[in-house]
This record gives structure tokens, sequence and C-alpha cells, in this order.
């Protein structure tokens, strides 16, 4: 067998072809690092939103909050029920939220429907993943907001210390919303009862966001929820109500996927072209390969080892411009939107993370394993009469 350090130092020998192979596999690591990470930013704003120990309560035959409507005495007869979790102050772990969909202005000029949600303090008690990330919590009854990390920079007073203009008032932004990528950061939050009077709703919310104590009590819940004749109510799983949601991102998925397919389809034909070019060029040296005794196998070998170097060396390059490209993009263009179902919009911030990267690196293995195959196997095949005369 060839030894090793031949083919790379056969990779080293060649800089310019080198670089035309592993920069054709860059630029498809790019482009995958980039859509998968795309995938897993969509995974994470919609699937990954719900907790799997909340229940999400809303009128029988609503399928979002925006179109759900709840009554004061519905949510004080629920947030007494059985089996609700409790905080450190012995209080039940029930919180009562409005959904509007205003018009916000874009820095573009243009228009779009923000999920508003109206809250009161037991919300991040219920949504543990929610934080705020800068300034404070806002006050009740004092004209104060909170914008997820998505919202911030987005639209016309959508800034800490800023004023934001929607429905019949003006809200002061106090604090900034992080969920680790969650759909609560294309949210702006603001008191619950406050957001009902300025929107003049007969009902004051849109539903109920409850924490159940235990696995048990989640289904038990649930269940005496369902067959309460009282309030025509349905409680379902925030994580079942989150994936429903996300039937609206199929679309991006499938072009995602597809796209990435057909640049590693095209990314493999561009490496096996170069490498052919290896290959005749270097019929002598394959030649005399052979008649020193070298088999069809130690040349089919190394012309491959060559061809994944190539690819692990694309990936390289490739991985560093991902990361680099998906900072520069949140700094640019703050997130990725796109319509939701509750027609209003989500925005994405794009990350590229270490199993994005692992995707995009099986990838590049593939296209140096499959481009460089048929190239290997026709010097292999090349008898040493006929390569030493080419030569």
């Amino acid at each position: 067998m060839l030894p090793l350090s031949y083919s790379l130092r056969n990779v080293a020998a060649r800089p310019a072809r080198s670089l035309m192979t592993a920069g054709v596999v860059a630029l498809v690591v790019v482009a995958s690092s980039l859509f998968l990470g795309l995938i897993s930013s969509v995974k994470r704003t919609l699937i990954d939103s719900g907790d799997p120990m909340n229940l999400v309560v809303m009128r029988k035959g609503s399928d979002n909050d925006g179109s759900s409507q709840l009554s004061l005495e519905a949510y004080q007869a629920i947030r007494y029920f059985d089996g609700i979790a409790r905080d450190e102050d012995d209080q039940p772990m029930v919180s009562p939220q409005l959904v509007v969909q205003p018009f916000f202005r874009t820095r573009e000029g243009g228009r779009e429907n923000v999920l508003v949600r109206g809250v009161d303090e037991m919300a991040f008690a219920v949504h543990p993943a929610v934080r705020i990330a800068e300034g404070r919590m806002l006050q009740p009854s004092s004209g104060e907001a909170v914008v997820g990390r998505g919202v911030l920079g987005r639209y016309a007073g959508a800034a800490l210390g800023s004023e934001l203009e929607f429905g019949r008032g003006r809200w002061q932004v106090v604090g900034i919303l992080e969920a680790d990528g969650a759909s609560f950061e294309s949210e702006v939050w603001v008191d619950v009862r406050e957001l009902a009077n300025d929107a003049k709703r007969p009902f004051p919310y849109s539903g109920i966001r409850l924490r159940a104590a235990s696995p048990a009590d989640l289904v038990a819940l649930r269940k005496r929820i369902n067959d309460d004749p009282r309030y025509a109510l349905e409680a379902e799983l925030e994580t079942e109500y989150y994936a429903k949601q996300s039937e609206s991102a199929n679309t991006l998925y499938i072009l995602v996927v597809g796209i990435a397919v057909l640049s590693g389809i095209g990314a493999g034909f561009g490496a096996a072209n170069t490498m052919y070019a290896a290959v005749q060029a270097r019929t002598a040296e394959i030649g005399t390969l052979r008649s020193l005794g070298f088999s069809r196998a130690s040349i089919l070998s190394a012309f491959q080892i060559e061809a994944m170097a190539l690819s692990a060396i694309g990936f390289a390059i490739g991985a560093a411009s991902a990361i680099a490209l998906s900072a520069l993009l949140r700094v640019l263009m703050g997130g990725v939107a796109f319509a939701a179902s509750t027609f209003t919009t989500n925005v994405v911030t794009l990350r590229v993370t270490p199993s994005d990267l692992i995707g995009a690196f099986v990838l590049a293995m593939v296209i140096g394993l499959a481009g460089g195959f048929g190239p290997a196997w026709r010097a292999a095949r090349m008898r040493p009469i006929e390569a030493l005369r080419k030569g």
C-alpha cells in the first residue's frame, strides 16, 4: 500500500488544483450549513416553544390564541383546579393571556402583523425558558412593554427605552425578552388588563397557560377541562399546540432540503471533474507506480484518500465561512421573517450550531467519496504501459 503521506503530499504539491476542488466543496458546506442552520432555527422557534408540563386552554374550535376568547369567570374557576403546580408563594401557576395582532411599521417603511401578548406576573413562572435579557420586567397598569429579541430593532420604536405605537396608545419599552430562540422572541408582551382595555375586548382573555404539578396531573387536568360543560373550553399540551403551528413552515423545510440536495449533487460533479483532470495530468506518475509493483487497490485507495482530504479542507474553509456569514446576517438582517399560521410574523434568528456542521461534514465526506471514486477507479484501471505511453 502507498503511505498516507503520499496522498497528503499530492494535495500540497498542487495548490491551485487542490484549492479549486476544496473551494467547490467549501461552497456546498457554506450553503448546507446555512440551510441546516435555518431549519434548526425554525424548529427552535416553533416546535421547541412548548413546555411538556404546560397546557394551553382555549375556546373549543379555536386553533390558535388569536381566534379564541375566554371569560374572567372561566379563568377564576380553572385556576383553583386540583393538580396545578404552585410557585414559592403557594400561588397556582396559571397565566391568563390575551393575544392581538396589530400592524407594526418596519424600519424599511413596510407593515407587518406582530403578535402582542398580554400577560400577568405569573407568565414567567409558567414559561421558565423566557427571561429578561436586558432591562426589566414591565409593571402592571403602567403602559410598559417588553419586546422579544427578534422584534428588537426590526420595527419603529422596538428598542430599549423607546416608545412603541400600536392599538390606541404608546408603550414604553423597558425590557428585552429571550427564550433560547423560541417563538416568544417574536412577540411583544404588555400587561393583560391594559391590553384588554386598549383592544376593547368583551372577553378579557384569549386563553390560559397553566403548569401541571406532575405528568399524572397533566392528564387529569386536560380531561377535566375538556369534559367541563360550563365554558366550552379545550385543553391541549403546549408542545402539541406549537407542533401544529409549525406546519406553516413545511414549505420552508421542503425548499431548504431541496436546495441542499441540489447543491450537493452539483458539488459532487464539480469535485469529480477536478479529480478527473488530476488523473489525466498524472498518467505518467500512475504508470510509474504500477511499474514499481503497486497494486490497483493501493492506487485506488491513494486517490480516494486524496479526494477525502480535499473534502476535509473544503469543509474547514466552508464551516468557518458559514459561522462568519451567519453572524454577519444576524447583524445586517436581525433575523429571517416568515408568516405564521396566526397571521403574524415570526422572526427566526439564524444560528449555525455544531449539529448543523456535523450534517455539512457528512455531506462533504459523501461528496469526496462519491466524487473521487470515479477518477480513482479510472487511475487504478490504467495499465502500466498505457499510462507511461500517455504520460
